[in-house]
């Protein structure tokens, strides 16, 4: 029995949920967010909350029953809330700046890196080592941090590189150098 699922999910007030055939809407302060559902899990809304129910204890439907009900949690969450990541540049001379909408990192490179931000993700810029990465979607601002930390990850031996704030890169030990006889 899916723990996850089982869990009725709390509507805010503000917030407005359509749900049609498989898709649900959700439309909020924060923005709105579309997402097409597996037609086996049945989503009902009673009393201002959302309920989910499975056609069977398989182990698929049991898998599928979490997977819609953490999803639908998020995107109400999103709408109200929002959500944010937060990555850190270290390394002597990186930093980052904001140029209009674009951000522009100097990471090492013998170039700068300029960053267009997606349609619906907000970058912002902390001092000159802190990215902010804000949207409605929690998919789409975990992608968006990902693929921004893979343009210089932080390396294992000196720790310089983008990373997320609170990541800890564990070093790696340089060359032993050791006596001759």
């Amino acid at each position: 029995m899916s723990r996850v699922g089982q869990k009725p999910i709390a509507v805010p007030p503000g917030v407005t949920v359509t749900i049609k055939d498989n898709q649900v809407t959700v439309k909020g302060p924060k923005g709105e967010l579309v997402r097409q559902f597996s037609p086996d899990i049945t989503i009902t809304r009673q009393d201002g909350q959302l309920v989910l129910t499975r056609p069977s204890d398989s182990k698929s439907h049991k898998a599928m029953h979490g997977l819609t009900r953490a999803l639908l949690a998020n995107m109400v969450e999103g709408v109200t809330k929002g959500f944010e990541k937060t990555l850190e540049i270290v390394g002597a001379g990186y930093r980052v700046e904001k140029a209009g909408n674009n951000l522009v990192l100097r990471v090492g490179f013998s170039h700068r890196v300029e960053l267009a931000p997606e349609p619906g993700i907000t970058l912002g810029v902390e001092g000159a080592t802190r990215i902010k990465i804000m949207g409605v979607s929690k998919e789409q601002v975990g992608e968006v941090a990902a693929k921004i930390r893979a343009i210089r990850t932080a390396d294992s031996y000196k720790g310089k590189g983008l990373r997320y704030a609170g990541e800890v890169i564990r070093l790696k030990a340089g060359k032993a150098v050791g006596k001759r006889a």
